[in-house]
């Protein structure tokens, strides 16, 4: 099952046009161009700028379309952020459909302008005309005469090279005398079309507006993320029975196990001191022993707020230390932005109207029935919203300076969209490096409205999405309907969320989702302790029990490895084939394919030799067994156009995991155990 919207199977390289501009055809006052234009893409709702990333291959397509049977020709015209101009020539998608698009990698980050032009295509016109006239034996000299005519126009044309102005004065001079034959010829010519589709012959044209697409640097797009505690990260237990919290400096000593697994940004959750008013205990009761921790999103004590750290995490230079610590393994530090307080928090004193309060003068704590955290308060951003504005820009900037550029955004559906499209504004205006997750596990319109608002990236519903049927439509749809905004971020679990499938799918439910999430998306995440199979529920919950919300968790990751017991080698294998495959770091590449059996899913991801910087395409078939209680035997089928080869024809494939090769053509058997290796991750290597 190909993915609608399919673009063409073979990635174009973007070859450049020489400028020469021409003025619109006048419009007589209509909506309606001479040539008209419509649906232009990429596009978001509402208004906003597109979105890309440095090394994203973006698909520019627009739909255009002329009365009669005239050749229209269409092209993107770009502006770069440093204002330099380039010209792209489109091509038309299936017939019937007058879509046009073209392929563009954009390297440079910043804001950059786009148009459509459409324009009357006169040579291929003439040619078309002229071959299928002239075969029929009908007007053959009429043909002939117009071909010589438009020829001897485009020969003095001087914004084409010389030598291409005496080939076509030369082409022109052969039609002199009427000669049927010679214009079919020409007529039919590959060379000359491809010279006329590179410098085209125009006349009529309309344009649209002019759109904007935002840049963003990499790893706003493609990145590979990892969640721990760090109170837990070097946490030990006394002799009485006690633990003692983790620091920094503990925590520091983790990084490089996290490197080693191939993981490149680090999400901590909040660092801040922990309000001790209605504290949880473990598995978020009411009522906290003397050894509680307490729950990390329970901001603010004595201690202080958002703009400072637990105690008994270290201090500020010590926090300064762990990120450069990670900078210095090739990871970033993303913090968590949680907007909220305790009822120990310094604004619950000095800012009350930033509280919602209750008829019986107290203030409300937050919920998400049947949830209740009574040690939080929500804010409340009608009060005094120019302040509260101010007082978070304030707190992000002071990250910043610590050397945060990475956010992950708690419950960003609770507040205003309004005020989430000022400040990522207001920030990127800053630096435009800092990067904002979405941890948007809401309905469909606030998860859209806040990437299109200005999130780089956001959580999705994928975790509960386990079914073959589930999964062909919703990677389709991140690949296809909302890629020109919305970024996921594919994390396979969270310290809230332990599905059915990974409470009762055993081992294999782990593996699965691990490698569907690391080649689905340029970017996934893992929360700790995924790699051990933590997969003991809470009754009547979604969620492990002793949740690390409101304890310490003792884990002893290396021995579960030297042991043979830990995921941490297929996550290391998982992240080393992202990093040697380009095709992985793009997200709208991503075809469906078919399988006879509903619980086998088949993907594949391909880039074309023109953008993976080797000079080779590059393409992988991922084939998943997405029951996790069974072996699978079957037959799929691969619309192998999608990368090149002929339906019928051969080629090979190596499994990247196993080492195992075969030779595969569109249809082909497969045998999935999930007890052993439930997924293929196959590397097309060429014919045999």
């Amino acid at each position: 099952m190909a993915a609608s919207g399919k673009r063409p199977a073979a990635l174009r390289s973007p070859a450049q046009i020489p400028l020469r501009p021409r003025a619109a055809t006048p419009s007589p006052g209509t909506l309606t161009g001479r040539i008209p234009l419509a649906d232009a893409r990429p596009a978001v709702p509402g208004g906003f700028a597109a979105k890309s990333f440095a090394g994203e291959v973006v698909p520019f397509s627009v739909v255009a379309f002329r009365e009669g049977h005239d050749r229209i020709g269409v092209h993107v015209r770009l502006t770069a952020p440093d204002g330099e101009k380039s010209l792209h020539r489109l091509t038309a998608l299936a017939d019937g459909t007058d879509r046009w698009s073209t392929d563009i990698a954009l390297d440079a980050q910043g804001p950059w302008r786009y148009r459509f032009e459409a324009f009357a295509d006169d040579f291929a016109t003439w040619a078309h005309a002229a071959a299928v006239k002239i075969a029929a034996g009908v007007d053959a000299p009429v043909m002939a005469a117009l071909g010589r005519d438009l020829l001897a126009d485009a020969a003095t044309d001087r914004t084409r090279p010389a030598a291409e102005r005496s080939t076509l004065a030369r082409f022109s001079a052969l039609l002199d005398d009427g000669d049927a034959e010679a214009a079919l010829a020409i007529a039919t010519d590959a060379d000359l079309a491809a010279l006329f589709a590179e410098r085209p012959l125009m006349s009529l044209s309309s344009q649209t507006k002019e759109h904007r697409l935002l840049v963003e640097r990499t790893v706003a797009g493609v990145a590979a993320w990892y969640e721990f505690f760090p109170r837990s990260e070097g946490a030990k237990q006394e002799k009485d029975g006690s633990i003692t919290s983790g620091t920094f400096g503990t925590a520091a000593a983790h990084l490089q196990r996290v490197a080693d697994m191939g993981f490149e940004v680090l999400y901590l959750p909040p660092i801040h001191p922990i309000g001790r008013t209605h504290r949880k205990g473990p598995n978020n009761t009411l009522h906290a022993g003397p050894g509680d921790p307490g729950s990390p999103w329970a901001i603010g004590a004595a201690e202080g707020g958002h703009d400072a750290v637990h105690p008994d995490l270290g201090t500020l230079a010590d926090f300064r230390h762990f990120v450069g610590e990670a900078r210095r393994r090739g990871i970033e530090v993303a913090l968590d932005l949680a907007l909220q307080a305790s009822p120990d928090h310094p604004w619950v004193a000095e800012h009350p109207d930033w509280f919602t309060a209750l008829p019986d003068g107290t203030i409300a704590y937050a919920e998400n029935p049947p949830k209740k955290y009574q040690d939080i308060y929500p804010l409340n951003f009608d009060g005094d919203p120019e302040g509260l504005r101010q007082e978070v820009l304030r707190v992000v900037q002071h990250w910043i300076a610590q050397g945060v550029r990475v956010f992950r955004v708690d419950n960003p559906h609770t507040k205003p969209l309004q005020f989430w499209e000022w400040l990522i504004a207001r920030v990127t205006e800053i630096d435009p490096d800092v990067v904002f997750l979405a941890e948007a596990f809401t309905r469909p319109a606030p998860l859209r409205g806040l990437a299109a608002a200005g999130f780089q990236q956001s959580y999705t519903y994928f975790t509960w999405r386990n079914t073959k049927r589930e999964l062909e439509e919703f990677l389709t749809g991140l690949a296809v309907d909302t890629a020109d905004y919305l970024r996921p971020n594919l994390f396979v679990n969270t310290p809230d969320i332990l599905t059915e499938y990974l409470q009762f799918g055993g081992r294999a439910a782990y593996r699965i989702r691990a490698a569907i999430a690391a080649t689905a998306a340029p970017t996934y995440g893992v929360y700790a302790g995924y790699e051990l199979y933590e997969n003991v529920a809470r009754p009547g919950s979604e969620e492990n029990i002793d949740n690390e919300k409101y304890e310490y968790k003792l884990r002893d990751f290396a021995g579960a490895e030297a042991a043979g017991d830990s995921l941490a080698p297929y996550l290391r294998r998982l992240n080393e084939i992202r990093r040697a495959h380009p095709a992985l770091r793009q997200l709208r590449n991503l075809n469906v394919h078919w399988s006879d059996d509903d619980a086998v899913l088949v993907y594949s991801k391909h880039l074309d030799a023109a953008f993976t910087g080797t000079g080779e395409a590059d393409t992988l078939i991922v084939v998943v067994n997405v029951d996790p209680h069974s072996v699978r035997e079957t037959t799929i089928h691969l619309d192998t156009r999608v990368w090149g080869v002929e339906p019928g024809d051969p080629f090979e494939v190596e499994d990247l995991v196993t080492g195992a090769t075969w030779t595969w053509t569109d249809h082909d058997y497969v045998r999935l155990d999930a007890f052993a290796e439930p997924v293929h991750i196959l590397h097309v290597k060429g014919r045999p």
